[in-house]
């Protein structure tokens, strides 16, 4: 069961926007859905996700340079799962290279959306559960 987990979707379109939002919040997560990068980090600041689900072609700001500011911000140890129709090994590389945690090519099945979701908050809960008996 999902436990107050926070997932930000960043997509430009509205019905995968919306689609992914009621899936997601269909399986427990607390969701928070924004057309474009231009409020990225006042969301991020009012939401606190756990976890950013991030197209890469956004209108204004895309989203390779949302993953370069946000690892240039505090926001940095959030984990970005991108996912984009563009699958070109240039495009994933980069999006790596700037902090992506993982690259979903679109179309992509909701349940490997949740399974990329579970892995990488799994990790998170295992980096809590260690800091906290270091601690």
């Amino acid at each position: 069961m999902v436990v107050n987990k926070r997932i930000l979707i960043v997509e430009d379109v509205e019905v995968n926007r919306c689609l992914l939002q009621e899936f997601l919040e269909f399986e427990g997560y607390t969701v928070c859905g924004i057309p474009d990068g231009l409020n990225f980090f006042q969301k991020i600041a009012e939401f606190s996700p756990q976890l950013i689900l991030l197209d890469l072609r956004l209108p204004q700001i895309d989203g390779y340079e949302l993953l370069q500011q946000l690892q240039q911000s505090p926001y940095r140890s959030i984990p970005v799962i991108i996912m984009s129709a563009h699958a070109f090994r240039q495009e994933k590389q980069k999006a790596f290279s700037l902090g992506a945690r993982l690259y979903l090519t679109k179309p992509v099945a909701l349940q490997d959306v949740t399974a990329a979701i579970e892995s990488e908050l799994a990790k998170l809960d295992a980096s809590d559960t260690t800091n906290s008996l270091v601690h």
